[in-house]
């Protein structure tokens, strides 16, 4: 070192700090610059089978198309959706790992007391996908055709009028649990493994009702089951013909299934943007919104629509679940 300029140790190591500092700095925007640049995977938390699949092929295949690389879709099932948003939570935030988060995904952290995430703070959302109202139907022979007929049933058969799910704490659980809040009745929850039995055991005549999606229209017509209203605050395309709850007497009344892209928290703010610039982009597709519509309503796909319905679902179903007192550990 030149005497005639002494420098101090100190100075040298902020000097040092600060260079790498900026190198650090540097590293994000060069991420997402290069990005993508290999295959991006989608993790759907449910078994093959599902909704969830043809809906994120859907979505995978345009955003490829868009961006010049394959979306792969990996199903981790299990703990009503927990471990595939698990592990999404734990994932590098470098945009090659996506979430297709459903409705459960801010039901699960008021119904389990301890997970390995936290829904608010481990992910952001990149657009909203789809969103559908669900729907009751009952067996035709409870002899019943609309909501205000099944709720003057329910309060004079208390705890005997009952609904069939596809598990404790799931989306048709807490919409039933609702009913019950906002009528002032008490139908009785038939937890199943799946929604498969539920229905099943419905169609059979051991259970009353179910509340489920409107794929369930083909049955609805031809007079197996009876579709009595729909948890939309307002009637959709693809539920223009049935009633709301909201019209039937329970005001306010809304209850939506959905799916939404979520990535780590720790994903670039570039790449989310560009992740949910081509998302809306994908949505206007004319075959995405064909395909879509046949299972629920297209929304407009932006991270702030989404992020708002997050908000009002967090505030609906910690309510919710408090009220009903669920617990799924």
């Amino acid at each position: 070192m030149d005497s005639r300029f002494p420098i101090s140790r100190r100075r040298l190591t902020m000097a040092a700090a600060a260079v790498g500092a900026l190198g650090a700095a540097a590293i994000l925007p060069a991420r997402a610059q290069t990005w993508p640049n290999r295959p991006i995977r989608i993790v759907v938390p449910f078994p093959p089978g599902g909704a969830g699949d043809p809906l994120s092929r859907t979505i995978g295949q345009r955003l490829g198309e868009q961006l010049g690389q394959s979306f792969v879709v990996e199903n981790r099932g299990g703990g009503g959706g927990t471990i595939g948003f698990a592990e999404v939570a734990k994932a590098a935030g470098d945009g090659y790992t996506l979430l297709l988060a459903p409705a459960p995904f801010a039901i699960t952290q008021y119904v389990y007391s301890k997970l390995p995430y936290d829904g608010k703070k481990d992910f952001v959302p990149i657009g909203l996908i789809q969103t559908t109202p669900t729907v009751m139907v009952v067996r035709p022979s409870l002899g019943v055709s609309n909501v205000a007929q099944l709720l003057d049933l329910a309060r004079k058969q208390p705890g005997k009028i009952t609904f069939g799910t596809p598990g404790e704490g799931s989306l048709p659980h807490l919409v039933g649990e609702m009913i019950n809040q906002q009528a002032g009745v008490k139908l009785l929850h038939v937890p199943y493994k799946g929604g498969g039995p539920a229905m099943n055991d419905l169609l059979a005549g051991h259970i009353d009702s179910n509340i489920v999606t409107p794929l369930v229209r083909n049955m609805v017509k031809e007079g197996k089951l009876v579709a009595i209203g729909t948890t939309g605050l307002t009637r959709t395309p693809s539920t223009m013909d049935w009633p709301t709850f909201a019209e039937s007497g329970l005001p306010g009344f809304e209850a939506l299934a959905w799916f939404g892209l979520m990535a780590p928290s720790t994903t670039p703010p570039q790449i989310v943007a560009r992740l949910s610039e081509n998302l809306q982009r994908a949505l206007k597709h004319p075959e995405t919104q064909a395909t879509l519509a046949q299972s629920g309503d297209v929304p407009e796909g932006s991270q702030q629509e989404f992020s708002q319905l997050l908000n009002r679902e967090y505030q609906r179903w910690e309510r919710t679940v408090k009220a009903a007192g669920i617990r799924a550990d």
